[in-house]
């Protein structure tokens, strides 16, 4: 397990030292023995109760850690993933952070406005769990809610295969298209995040203040 090591540690933003994480882990995981029952409680928790909010901060550090996104009760797909290795983490279950550009097909036109058009996401945050030797691809992003409520497919977890987005939606229309898989990380990549996001607003021809401000109004970022 050694080389698991950096899968364990409380980070910055997978703070499982933080006591609302510890607890809520310990309470999910009450009564459960193995690895596998324990990752999916975790998940089925972050899934549902943390519901998927796609306007979630995005451009403040502090929005990202798991603590705040407990407490915050919401987040996007990022958000979540981070929440959901942080519990997987406090109870001894290796988990990293990983992130794929994505096509959504079922974007909504207020949200393609704000992509310049277009329905190309980036950093699309997932998380690998490992469980009996093996990692474990899971996306925690839409809560059950949300999917009934826009015909979503909700992406199921028994930590015995990998909960990818699915590919159409329950009507059978195109939804996520998995593009560029930038691979997995021990913590968020905030500094990696943020400059690739600035590239990415720049090949959209907008200009990153500007985009900010459209994206979060109370955004401190400075430039």
């Amino acid at each position: 397990m050694h080389d698991m090591e950096e899968y364990l540690k409380s980070t910055t933003f997978i703070d499982f030292d933080d006591e609302s994480v510890r607890d809520r882990a310990d309470a999910l995981a009450r009564d459960l023995e193995t690895d596998r029952e324990k990752a999916v409680a975790f998940y089925y928790f972050v899934r549902d109760c943390i519901k998927h909010d796609a306007y979630a901060p995005t451009y403040e550090m502090e929005a990202y850690r798991a603590s705040t996104t407990l407490a915050r009760g919401t987040g996007n797909c990022e958000h979540k993933s981070v929440l959901l290795a942080a519990l997987c983490r406090f109870s001894g279950i290796p988990a990293r952070l990983g992130y794929v550009d994505i096509r959504d097909y079922r974007l909504s036109e207020k949200f393609r406005r704000m992509l310049g058009g277009d329905n190309w996401l980036p950093q699309h945050g997932y998380v690998e769990i490992y469980i009996d030797s093996k990692w474990f691809h899971a996306c925690p992003a839409y809560d059950l809610e949300t999917c009934r409520k826009y015909g979503f497919v909700p992406v199921d977890f028994d930590g015995t295969c990998d909960a990818k987005d699915p590919p159409f939606d329950a009507e059978g229309n195109p939804h996520i298209e998995h593009m560029l898989d930038h691979g997995c990380f021990s913590d968020l990549p905030w500094d990696w995040m943020f400059e690739y996001r600035r590239k990415w607003v720049d090949g959209m021809g907008t200009d990153w203040k500007e985009f900010l401000q459209t994206w979060n109004p109370e955004s401190t970022i400075e430039d």
